[in-house]
Order: C-alpha cells, then structure tokens, then sequence
C-alpha cells in the first residue's frame, strides 16, 4: 500500500444519520456508505466529501498508484473526544496498511484542524476540499440563516443563552422579585460564557466520556465519580442556603459580595475536597486493580487536602475580621486557623513531594536494573 485517500467527517453525521460504523475501508463500502448517508439526509456535505474521496481514489489508481480510500469519523460533540476517536482510528488503520503517504479530503475548515493529527501519523501529499455547487434560492439568507441553526454546534451558542435568561426572568416574574431577574441572568449568562471560554465543554466531554467507558467497562470509578457528583451538589446546596440566610437577614448591598463568597467557601470547601477525593479513590483502586503502583498518584490526594486546608484557613480568618460577622475574639482565633493552616498545608505537601519523588526514584532504578540484567544477558 503505497497511499491512502483519507475522508475526515468530525462531527460522526455519517453514525448519528446513517448508523454506519468507521472506520470505513475500501471503495464499494464507501459507496454504499455515502449513498447510504445520502439517503438518510440529502443535503449532508460528507456525502461529496466521500464521492470526492472515490473521485481522487480512481485518478490514482488509474495512474498506477496502488491506493485505498479510508472514511474516519468523530463524535457530535466537536471537542477532543472527537479528535481522539478520529486518532485512535487512524492508528488502527496504519497498523494494517503500510502506508507511506497520504491525500486529505475534507467538506471545510472544520475538518481541516485535524490535519496536524494526521500529519503527525503519516505524510500528507495533498489536501482536497470539496465544495458544494448551489443554486442562486439555496444561496438566500433564509436558507443560510435556517442550516445555520438547524446546525446544534451554532444553535447552542446562540439559543442556550437566551432561552437560560429568558427561563430565569419568568421564574423571578412569577415569585414577585423582578430586580433579582437581572442578577440571575447576568450571573448565568456570565457563568455560560466561562464555561464555554475555558474550553470547558470540551474536558467535561472527556469527563462524560470516561464515566460512560467505566460504566460499560465494569470499573469502580463509575460509583466514585458519581459519589463524588452528588457531593458536590450537597456541597453547592449547602453553601447557597447559608448564603441565602445572611442575604435574607441584611441583603447582599449589607454583607458585600466578599463577605458571602467567603461564607460559601468556608462553608463548602471541606465538601468539595471530599468529592474530589471520592472520585480521585476510584482512580487509584482502578490503577491498583491493573497491577500498577499506586504512589505516583498518591501525591495528587495530599496536594488537594493541602489546597483545601489553605482555603479553609484564609477563608475563616476573612469570617472572623468582618465586622458584620465576628465576635470580639473571633479575629484572633481566625489568625490561628490561617497560620496553623499555611503551615499544616505546607507539611502535606511536602509529604505528597516525598512519596512522589521516592516513587519515581525506584522506577528509575528498577529501569536501571532491567537495563544491566538484559546487557548482562
């Protein structure tokens, strides 16, 4: 096998439209598959991308090149998961062909970003995109304005925050607090824009990701990240009603947002250390399982019990100078806790140090003694 003419659908349309399976090898399955894909949604653009892949197959072919046309696909959530899925498929794929180079074909630029990808795994010779010739009526505003928002990757950044700030602006309507409407919007809309600019959705994909593949594959990290789940809601739960008592008793213009974030952190961050370490447990007796050592690990547990520490203690001695909510001797008692914090802090991590480093030292000399038992050999 001397080239292979590979089609790139990142967004799976071709298995959440078609219900086919890639990777897709040879060119009377990708035939069926592209008439199949067109059968099941006609005005799909991977349907010409796979047709366009067959076109640049038999030019190679008839020039006496012996070629293979390959189809891989993603996943609907255009993130990282579907760039490894794609990954993982073209490795099997070189694994079975000896193959030296390779041709690109793609519908647009979003199929282009996997090109570092490919390129990493074998020699690109040529990138093809294929383009769709359409009529002067497809080409109107409606047409475009309509796939636009049929299409769930623009969809959910356009109508997600308008049906959140609309969803909330009804429920503070119907319990008689309009002025809260505009702080409950600002803060869901602001907290979506985080969550969107922080590539958020891609690491909770991944995180969905392994919760399922530990579900289907029987591991205990299934029970411990959901364990770890419904902490964290107790957590969030529990830190917003004591927020709501002191909001009640004076309002946020009275207490200042400082004062009730520091409330929900002194309040929650014990919870929220613990749900971590619920769904970090799961990981370790996973590895454990496998026959491998767990220590490497071990220094993520004290680090994350050091962080927690560190929280609590600021976080008290910020509750016990606020004027509004100290008693006469909190304040030296809240400069105990944060000195006694920052120092215990600092012991477990060094003790998380300790075991990290001891770990990687006798990994180290184990190689070495591998190494000088095989050239003794």
């Amino acid at each position: 096998m001397q080239t292979l003419v590979i089609c790139i659908d990142r967004d799976n349309d071709l298995g959440e439209k078609a219900h086919i399976e890639t990777p897709v090898i040879g060119r009377e399955n990708n035939i069926n598959a592209a008439v199949k894909l067109a059968t099941s949604d006609p005005e799909d653009s991977d349907t010409n991308t796979i047709f366009g892949g067959i076109q640049v197959l038999d030019d190679l072919l008839n020039r006496g090149i012996d070629a293979e046309i390959v189809l891989l696909a993603g996943d609907k959530n255009v993130n990282v998961v579907a760039d490894q899925h794609i990954s993982r498929q073209l490795d099997d794929i070189l694994e079975k062909y000896d193959a030296k180079h390779a041709i690109f074909i793609s519908d647009g630029a979003e199929d282009e970003t996997l090109l570092p990808i490919v390129q990493s795994r074998i020699k690109i010779d040529s990138v093809r995109r294929i383009t769709v010739m359409q009529s002067a009526n497809l080409e109107s505003t409606y047409y475009l304005l309509k796939h636009a928002f049929n299409d769930p990757k623009i969809s959910q950044t356009f109508f997600v925050p308008l049906g959140l700030a609309a969803l909330i602006y009804s429920v503070f309507l119907l319990l008689n607090y309009p002025e809260g409407a505009i702080i409950g919007i600002l803060a869901a809309v602001g907290l979506y824009m985080l969550y969107r600019g922080f590539n958020l959705d891609d690491k909770f994909a991944i995180f969905l990701n392994n919760v399922k593949d530990a579900f289907h594959g029987g591991r205990i990290t299934f029970v411990t990240y959901l364990a770890a789940f419904m902490v964290a809601i107790i957590a969030t739960i529990q830190g917003t009603l004591e927020i709501w008592t002191y909001y009640k008793q004076g309002g946020i213009w009275y207490y200042g947002i400082l004062t009730l974030a520091t409330v929900f952190i002194n309040e929650t961050i014990w919870w929220y250390t613990a749900a971590f370490l619920a769904g970090y447990s799961g990981k370790l007796i996973d590895i454990k399982a496998r026959g491998e050592s767990i220590y490497s690990g071990m220094s993520t547990v004290f680090f994350a019990i050091s962080m927690g520490l560190l929280f609590w203690g600021a976080s008290t001695y910020l509750f016990s100078i606020n004027s509004f909510l100290n008693a006469p001797d909190m304040p030296a008692f809240g400069l105990q806790c944060f000195v006694y914090s920052i120092i215990g802090a600092f012991i477990i991590a060094l003790v998380g140090m300790k075991i990290s480093i001891d770990n990687r030292h006798g990994r180290y000399n184990e190689q070495l003694s591998q190494t000088g038992t095989k050239s003794t050999r």
